[in-house]
């Protein structure tokens, strides 16, 4: 059985992290991957500053993503009047999954080196990876993009993260969901009726647990068509959200790699 957070809590601390990076950064962006955590990110920082995203939000487009997810985005960009960034990126035909992902890396270097971004809010959890279990809420990446993980062992203290020393070039990821899991996520979206992409939806026995881009993502076998069954498969669930996720099986350790260049 699945651990049932304490979703209040977990809001209440989403959304102190949020108005703290806004209070101190002063050209934050918000990565947004058309899935349910990113998604979920987003509605938090919607809450948090009264109803609005006040600030551009990112898509790494790929050119590779399902036509369900570009329809999804389309129509939540409407809905909640963000000031959609699209940076498109083409991995080369053949390339690995690593190579997709490390595309999509230097797509937002890119992006937030023209734009002169100084903070990136992305929607990572600590339980989907051991290497993001790692994470601090408010984490630098140098001026290479690369994060060097090996200082962030110490305690997270919220007054001492050294904001002000930023060079050019550098910049901080901000996690306002790091402490959240799978469940906790659903039961949120549940709870505030957030839209998620369809693909997550069962249909003729398959699902997408986690989404990805097409050729490089595996759907799972579920008839969880609803929010509430899916719920349900994943408090039982003995295999791992990110299963499909065809990047993660190429190398033990390559996701360890990945986020110390700048991966999301």
């Amino acid at each position: 059985m699945k651990p049932e957070q304490n979703l209040k809590e977990l809001e209440e601390k989403s959304i102190y992290i949020i108005r703290e990076a806004f209070a101190k950064f002063k050209k934050p962006v918000a990565l947004w991957s058309m899935g349910k955590d990113s998604t979920t990110m987003l509605y938090l920082i919607k809450e948090a500053m009264f109803g609005k995203i006040p600030c551009p939000v990112l898509n790494l487009d790929s050119g590779l993503e399902f036509e369900e997810s570009y329809k999804f985005r389309d129509m939540l960009a409407k809905k909640w009047h963000m000031n959609l960034i699209v940076q498109r990126y083409y991995p080369k035909p053949g390339a690995t999954a690593s190579e997709v992902a490390n595309g999509k890396t230097e797509a937002l270097h890119e992006t937030m080196k023209k734009d002169n971004f100084d903070a990136v809010f992305v929607g990572i959890r600590n339980d989907e990876n051991p290497i993001r279990g790692k994470e601090r809420h408010m984490s630098k990446r140098d001026k290479d993009f690369k994060w060097h993980y090996g200082r962030e062992a110490e305690p997270e203290l919220w007054d001492e993260y050294g904001i002000n020393d930023l060079k050019e070039g550098e910049h901080y990821r901000i996690h306002p969901i790091l402490d959240w899991n799978e469940l906790s996520i659903w039961r949120f979206i549940k709870e505030r009726k957030i839209p998620v992409n369809p693909l997550y939806f069962a249909k003729n026995g398959k699902r997408f647990r986690s989404i990805g881009e097409k050729g490089y993502t595996t759907p799972v076998d579920s008839n969880a068509d609803t929010i509430d069954k899916i719920i349900e498969e994943i408090k039982t669930s003995q295999t791992k959200e990110r299963e499909g996720r065809d990047f993660e099986k190429e190398q033990a350790n390559i996701m360890e790699k990945l986020r110390a260049l700048g991966y999301m």
